[in-house]
């Protein structure tokens, strides 16, 4: 089981009740800053970095890895149990946290992310993209340009051109081998959409109206088979809507984890 070295790769804000939240392809755990700048004052938030964003990215590894390396995490930072949130890939293996660990779940924030399989014609889209990225040995400029227009919605790429270069300019840093094996920890994965209503626990399900991604739809049907959901649509906000839009994921947030706590 991978191990996480707290002190480098986690950001522990906070003394309240815990939200641990996940970030997805590509990103890093500064993603959640706005939320762990809302929120900290009431909760203790922690952010932390999955193994494609460190000296550990090498593959391969699934969605099963990460869950394990989340309870790791956990445990190492003496949480008995918490409010878990995931954005995207995040949420996937948040999705499947909840499954294989409901003992240390007091409920679960699902950003920007699906139950299903992803349709074999993004498979294969996708699949096309890490392996041109893997052949480059790190991220190629022009397809880090079509990314940043996947992960971040076309309001944020007109009114916020700095934030999505950020992130771009970052992206290009990536060894071209842990994008490819980020990507593939996921790509091919099974869904879990016959299993939400075994989901007990309080749920927020947050989707971006922009999202180019994964369609909002996905998100509603998430929230309609899970027992105990809402669903919370983030407008002018694609794929990151927590960094999109962060005060509406904020408010939500806020309410969400008040009644959970």
């Amino acid at each position: 089981m991978y191990r996480h070295r707290t002190d480098t790769l986690v950001d522990d804000r906070g003394d309240g009740p815990p939200l641990v939240l996940s970030h997805g392809t590509l990103m890093d755990r500064t993603m959640f800053r706005p939320q762990q700048d809302a929120l900290a004052g009431d909760y203790r938030v922690v952010t932390y970095d999955s193994r494609a964003r460190t000296d550990n990215w090498q593959g391969p590894y699934d969605l099963d890895d990460l869950t394990d390396d989340c309870r790791t995490l956990v445990d190492e930072l003496g949480i008995d149990s918490c409010v878990l949130g995931g954005m995207s890939m995040g949420g996937f293996m948040a999705l499947r946290f909840a499954l294989h660990y409901p003992d240390v779940l007091d409920g679960l924030v699902l950003i920007d992310s699906m139950a299903q399989p992803h349709p074999e014609e993004d498979r294969e889209r996708y699949g096309g993209m890490v392996d041109r990225a893997k052949a480059a040995e790190e991220m190629p400029e022009e397809l880090a340009e079509v990314i940043s227009h996947i992960l971040f919605g076309p309001t944020t790429n007109e009114v916020a051109p700095e934030l999505v270069e950020s992130w771009r300019n970052r992206w290009l840093t990536y060894p071209g081998e842990a994008v490819h094996d980020e990507v593939h920890s996921w790509l091919n994965r099974p869904g879990v959409a016959d299993r939400l209503e075994e989901i007990d626990v309080p749920t927020l399900v947050v989707h971006g109206a922009e999202d180019l991604s994964i369609d909002p739809e996905y998100g509603e049907s998430m929230a309609e088979a899970i027992p105990d959901a809402r669903f919370v649509e983030v407008p002018e906000a694609g794929h990151s809507s927590n960094v999109e839009n962060p005060e509406v994921v904020n408010d939500a947030l806020r309410e969400f984890l008040a009644e959970v706590y």
